[in-house]
């Protein structure tokens, strides 16, 4: 069981966590380095050596384009981008476009794979499945779509088909940053200003959508917690709240 360190960062603008998870990953990577230079290895019980974190944060309304997406999936100009408050960055992520923003629980887990399992795909299918344990717990299933990333509803229902988690990742030495956006409270509107994902055709929803009512974030919070537990497996600890400048 890896001890994972949790810190609920509230509500912030992207750019401040995407410089603090680079921070973590470069903290851990570099630990790395100096164990493989004095020709010991990365294995469980070298504990100290590197530290595995899950971050979870509200963002400021902001897209963000994966280093490989196409920037035509952005449907609106960057004067219009201004006018409306909202932030856009091409960043170092697998996936394309996607938006966060206020009543979304973003989660960033900055974890050490060598320490669990150097796969990444299973790491990607875990991370969907404890989105799909979480939605569960509220009646929902959740799914997987064939060669789409993420955690979907109804995949298989032509026209039904409605995306509720995105996901996209890096991962440098087997250290992973980035993660997963899950739709809660989510205003929906502004996925109608890009095509998410870059996949046409298919809709965005939250589980506020899906359920007829507001979620509260914090009992999300503590579920997507337990369900992280149970996947990986880890022990979460809680570091509480914001614990950098």
């Amino acid at each position: 069981m890896q001890p994972v360190y949790f810190q609920d960062l509230g509500r912030r603008r992207y750019k401040e966590i995407w410089d603090y998870q680079e921070t973590l990953l470069k903290e851990n990577t570099e630990q790395k380095a100096a164990l493989r230079i004095s020709g010991e290895s990365i294995t469980a019980d070298k504990a100290a050596a590197t530290k595995h974190y899950l971050l979870f944060v509200e963002h400021d309304p902001v897209f963000t384009l994966g280093k490989n997406g196409n920037e035509s999936n952005v449907l609106i100009s960057t004067a219009e981008l201004e006018r409306r408050g909202i932030d856009y960055f091409h960043i170092n992520r697998g996936g394309d476009i996607t938006f966060h923003g206020p009543g979304q629980i973003v989660g960033y887990p900055i974890l050490d794979l060598e320490k669990f399992k150097t796969d990444l795909g299973w790491y990607l299918r875990s991370l969907e499945e404890v989105i799909i344990l979480t939605m569960a717990e509220y009646g929902l299933k959740g799914e997987r779509s064939a060669g789409e990333t993420g955690v979907w509803l109804d995949p298989g229902e032509k026209g039904k088909e409605r995306k509720i988690c995105a996901m996209g990742i890096k991962c440098s030495r087997w250290v992973t940053m980035h993660g997963f956006a899950f739709n809660i409270n989510t205003d929906l509107s502004y996925f109608d200003l890009i095509i998410p994902c870059g996949i046409q055709n298919k809709q965005v929803t939250s589980l506020q959508k899906e359920l007829g009512r507001e979620i509260v974030l914090e009992e999300v919070k503590e579920k997507l917690k337990r369900n992280f537990e149970k996947v990986f497996p880890a022990t979460v600890i809680n570091e509480g709240g914001l614990v950098f400048c």
